[in-house]
């Protein structure tokens, strides 16, 4: 019998050593179809674990377009877009997302996470400089990382830092890189002032807009429309956003001047060598867009579900941050006290993930609620009597400092 490769004993003692500080992650059970609400084991529960913000992955004129698409152009692209997997259905969303994005041009990509390593790995070269946000989502990390360039970050929201990073001799271009609206907190970037840095500076943002699509802004068109930007503020942005989140389907974009398309599609080594999205993700993106257009009120609805999830914590004295995005962190500190918790209110009927390193930073462990414009009121209310039993049971969670050793992740590639 042959010996056990030596490489097996060392990725079992590491997650060994993950398991015993909480770190170790596991799937969740498996749902049959998500909603705002779902039955296990028996039970029925309040999801707030999603990301399908306007409840659209559902909607019966966003299922039946992906049906028909299927019917009549098949379940595959068959190919990259540069080879037999460019269909009209592409085009035709990529229209469609330039005009709710309001920008030049929109190329699609598999995934945020694509997109993101599409983007910066097309633009950037050796000799430039990236400043990017602390808090960052994980594939503008990596994005940055993988081009070579000189990379710094920034505490989270430091502008004054971002400005003093950009002031220094370069021998390439600048690049502003950020999240639009933070996966993890909730809260926005200040895009005008970036922009306004960008302009300074001669530098370029690229701005990820995954949490941003569809649930700020008036309409849902996300900071831009937020912070009432015209098209003459876009010269000098890039925005990356998804359909796989608010807009209900799969897959991402990238809306931006038409310089940047014509780019990406000869350089983006994930459009490049990827194939396409499929015919019913295409169709289910385009109606998810139609039925957003048609009722803008589906974005009032998620942000007033959030400020009263967000009011009604925080009168229990929960320090959760106010604002009026759809992602409610509710801080907790050491990761075994996380996953405590999710677990304890799992038995209460609300179902929540908790977020430890190296997705948040050591010690800054949370539950990361997130509303859905089709919640009701009254299974809000159920999750805010969850808290406020846990509350009675144990008091404040949130106090201890948490003595958890960093592992990997952003949080060292902090400056």
């Amino acid at each position: 019998m042959s010996r056990r490769p030596a490489v097996v004993g060392s990725f079992l003692e590491e997650l060994e050593d993950l398991s015993r500080r909480s770190l170790l992650r596991k799937l969740p059970d498996a749902l049959e179809a998500p909603g705002p609400l779902v039955r296990l084991d028996g039970r029925e529960l309040v999801v707030l674990n999603g990301n399908d913000y306007l409840g659209l992955s559902r909607h019966p004129r966003v299922l039946e377009a992906a049906a028909r698409a299927v019917r009549e152009v098949g379940a595959s692209s068959t190919g990259s877009r540069l080879l037999a997997g460019n269909l009209s259905l592409h085009e035709a969303l990529e229209r469609d997302l330039a005009t709710f994005k309001r920008c030049e041009a929109v190329t699609l990509f598999g995934s945020g996470y694509l997109a993101n390593l599409g983007v910066l790995g097309a633009l950037v070269r050796r000799g430039d400089v990236i400043v990017g946000d602390r808090l960052n989502h994980a594939s503008l990390i990596d994005g940055v990382r993988a081009t070579g360039a000189h990379v710094r970050h920034v505490r989270h929201g430091d502008l004054g830092a971002m400005d003093r990073l950009l002031a220094a001799p370069c021998e390439g271009f600048r690049w502003i890189v950020v999240d639009g609206v933070f996966s993890m907190d909730g809260d926005l970037a200040d895009l005008p002032a970036l922009l306004d840095l960008a302009a300074r500076h001669e530098a370029m943002v690229v701005l990820d807009e995954a949490h941003a699509t569809g649930v700020i802004g008036p309409t849902g068109r996300g900071s831009v429309e937020h912070h009432g930007l015209t098209a003459g503020d876009l010269d000098r942005l890039i925005q990356v956003g998804t359909l796989g989140k608010a807009l209900g389907g799969y897959g991402a974009f990238v809306a931006a001047p038409a310089w940047v398309r014509e780019v990406l599609v000869n350089r983006a080594r994930p459009f490049i060598f990827s194939t396409a999205l499929p015919p019913a993700v295409l169709a289910a993106a385009r109606e998810a867009l139609a039925v957003l257009g048609d009722d803008p009120g589906l974005v009032a609805r998620v942000q007033a579900r959030a400020v009263f999830l967000r009011t009604a914590l925080a009168d229990l004295g929960i320090p959760v941050p106010p604002g009026e995005t759809p992602i409610v962190p509710v801080p907790v500190g050491p990761a075994d006290r996380a996953l405590d918790l999710a677990a304890r209110l799992r038995d209460s009927g609300v179902l929540v993930q908790a977020i430890r390193p190296p997705t948040v930073p050591p010690g800054r462990s949370r539950l990361r609620l997130t509303v859905r414009s089709d919640h009701e009121e009254r299974d809000l209310e159920r999750v805010v009597t969850a808290f406020r039993q846990e509350l009675a049971r144990t008091g404040p969670w949130w106090r201890d400092p948490d003595p958890e050793v960093p592992c990997s992740g952003k949080e060292l590639d902090a400056t």
